[in-house]
């Protein structure tokens, strides 16, 4: 139920962006839900959807921004922001990338989304903006597949390793790891009696 001493739509939107220009993101997450649960059909609704996905990126709640930017996309396909909003999603998993020896879920979640940006809005300032970290992504998938293939190589797994270095040359040939992949890749060669590519040539 609304108190009876309720304020408008409008004031609710006005009070909950000043919180958020503020940076009291808790109070304009607060304002926005009331003016979302009281108010779902006004024209400041779609603001409060949009700011509450903002707020809680603010606060470094990554995993609930994800969640409200994907329910906008969701409920407001053809709204003009829908660009932010898919670089918005972008960040939120490219700010939980782990490093290399850890889980990289977060980092393919994150070029996904900075591809799919660049893919449906290749004109847009957003997809300009993430093409760098397009390139830390895969620097970062990159640095994994290699230390994978590290592990297998000290682990004398050599066939193991040799798949994960040339993987690393298919995924990821422009992000800087190649060469230490190359050396890699004949140095299992070698190990595993793999003969080099101009005697393979003449067989």
């Amino acid at each position: 139920m609304k108190p009876k001493e309720e304020m408008t739509a409008q004031e609710l939107a006005s009070e909950g962006m000043d919180a958020f220009k503020d940076k009291k993101y808790v109070n304009a997450l607060e304002s926005f839900k009331k003016l979302k649960d009281w108010y779902p059909f006004s024209k400041y609704a779609i603001l409060a959807e949009l700011k509450t996905a903002d707020a809680n990126y603010s606060l470094n709640e990554y995993n609930e921004a994800v969640v409200a930017y994907e329910e906008f996309e969701s409920l407001h396909p053809q709204n003009e922001a829908i660009p932010y909003v898919i670089y918005q999603i972008g960040l939120c998993y490219f700010k939980q990338i782990d490093t290399a020896d850890r889980d990289q879920s977060s980092a393919e979640k994150a070029l996904a989304s900075f591809k799919r940006l660049e893919k449906q809005f290749p004109k847009n300032t957003y997809a300009s903006k993430a093409k760098d970290h397009v390139n830390k992504c895969q620097k970062s998938l990159a640095g994994h597949e290699f230390y994978v293939g590290l592990f297998y190589y000290n682990s004398k797994h050599y066939k193991a390793a040799l798949k994960r270095f040339h993987a690393v040359l298919s995924k990821y040939p422009d992000v800087g790891v190649q060469q230490k992949a190359l050396q890699y890749i004949a140095l299992c060669e070698t190990l595993l009696n793999v003969p080099p590519p101009s005697d393979r040539k003449e067989r």
